[in-house]
Parts: structure tokens; C-alpha cells; sequence
């Protein structure tokens, strides 16, 4: 299926590994330009040199580094795109983390430090974009969220985030819809990949993080970064032109939320 993402350009915030670096590679495949970012220049050239090994696409992926939880990073960020692409038709909201745990283990900074990385950079790269796409009579922000911001379950600030910003991208998508710009969010179960938290934690508990697929994921596995790259593609398409505010759990099922 041609999704019609030809010539487009996508920007995917915290793309250097994981479900980012999957994202940027399934844009790339459909004919985009894509701008990746993260704090390491190092670990974005090991992102794009990976790039070019899969695909001759990677020529098409531009390297943004620097922090995005620093206000004039993103603004530097979007005078960039104007300079060198002059465009922007889509915005991925991929960048988060974790910190804390229970109420009583979550300090003040760990919650400063997951709504800045999950929420507020997610807002204010929004804000910066929308000017794009209002130029250009449309546009489309997927946000990447989780299971845990649909229903209770992971760390409490995490949660909180998460949560947020699955309300952000609905209510927005009633806001924006006469503009055409189109809002949607994803919301990954556990997903595997090397570096990232599950990957650690098999590590160290292999047996333990056995018995939790077992019980919590009905299809037995942890989902690939490129199951929920797959989703995101689709949705900032025209194909989705008509699904606007929805949450689409990308689980294998892990989820227990009815709705």
C-alpha cells in the first residue's frame, strides 16, 4: 500500500535508537524525508550509518543533535528545518523516559524530569510545528505514549505523562480538524530492543522477565520496535485521513483498558 508519504518530511523526536530509529527507517521506506534527533551527535551517526546499511533511503535522514528538554535546542531545531527542508507534514512526539516509582520513592525532580521529557518538550514541539502545517493547509502528530497512560499500571510519574499527553493529542484533534491537521497517539506495550529498559531488565532477570510475558502478554512476546513504527506510518498518512483523537494500543493484547 502506498501511504503517500512521498517527499514529505517527518520529524521524530528522540530517533537515535528503538522505537525512534524504527519510526525514522519505516518513513524513510515510504519515501520521506525524515529529521532525527537526540543528545548524542555520536549515537545519531551510528543511527543513520545503520540507516544506510538497511536501506540506500538514508540519504534522506538529517541528523538534529542536541537536548530537547532545553527550550532554545528546540528552537533552534525548527529554524533548522526552515532552513534546510523549508517544510514540515509530520510531527512524532516519540521522546520520553521514566524516573521514580512510588509516591513516596518520587522525588519533585523526578517528576520535573518526566513531564519535561514526556510531556512539556512533547508540547511545546507541537506549538513549534503547527505553524508549518497551517502554512501548508495541513499536517499530521502522532504522539507515542503507552499502555500506561490508557489505564493504571508502571511508574506513577510515568503514568501521570503518559496520560497527559493521550489527552493533549484528542483534544487537539478536535481543535485542529477544520485546519486539517490530523492528531493521533500509539500506545506501545513492552517492547524489546537492545539498550532499552526491557532489554536490561532481561538481563538481569531472565527467568523473572519470563514469568512476566508469560502472565501479562497474551501473544507470548515482547512487541518490536517496528510493530509500533508500522502504526505510527500509518497513521500520520493520508490512508488515516479520517481517524483523528484516536489512542491506538500497539500491545499484542497486554492491555486491559476496554476502550
Amino acid at each position: 500500500m502506498d501511504l503517500g508519504l512521498k517527499g514529505k518530511v517527518a520529524l521524530v523526536s528522540g530517533s537515535s535508537r528503538g522505537i525512534g530509529r524504527a519510526i525514522a527507517a519505516a518513513f524513510l521506506a515510504e519515501g520521506a524525508e525524515v529529521v532525527l534527533t537526540g543528545r548524542s551527535q555520536e549515537r545519531l551517526q551510528e543511527a543513520v550509518q545503520q540507516l544506510e546499511r538497511l536501506s540506500p533511503t538514508a540519504a534522506r535522514a538529517h541528523p538534529f543533535p542536541g537536548d530537547l528538554t532545553d527550550p532554545e535546542v528546540r528552537r533552534q531545531l525548527f529554524v533548522w528545518i526552515e532552513e534546510t527542508r523549508g517544510r514540515l507534514d509530520v510531527l512524532v512526539n516519540n521522546l520520553g523516559g521514566s524516573a521514580g516509582g512510588a509516591i513516596d520513592d518520587t522525588s519533585d525532580a523526578d517528576w520535573q524530569e518526566v513531564f519535561e521529557l514526556n510531556f512539556w518538550t512533547a508540547l511545546d514541539l507541537t506549538r513549534r510545528a503547527i505553524p508549518f502545517f497551517r502554512r501548508q493547509g495541513g499536517g499530521s502528530i502522532v504522539f507515542v505514549t503507552s499502555i500506561w497512560g490508557r489505564e493504571s499500571g508502571g511508574k506513577l510519574a510515568y503514568n501521570a505523562a503518559k496520560a497527559a499527553e493521550i489527552s493533549l493529542a484528542k483534544n487537539l484533534a478536535r481543535e485542529l480538524a477544520r485546519e486539517n491537521i490530523r492528531v493521533n497517539a500509539v500506545a506501545p506495550g513492552s517492547i524489546l530492543f537492545p539498550g532499552g529498559s526491557w532489554d536490561e531488565r532481561m538481563r538481569r532477570d531472565p527467568e523473572g522477565i519470563r514469568r512476566f510475558v508469560e502472565q501479562e502478554i497474551p501473544s507470548g512476546r515482547f512487541g518490536r520496535p517496528e510493530e509500533v513504527a508500522d502504526c505510527v506510518v500509518f497513521l500520520a498518512s493520508e490512508r488515516a485521513g479520517w481517524v483523528r483523537g484516536a489512542c491506538l494500543p500497539v500491545d499484542g493484547g497486554q492491555g486491559r483498558s476496554n476502550i
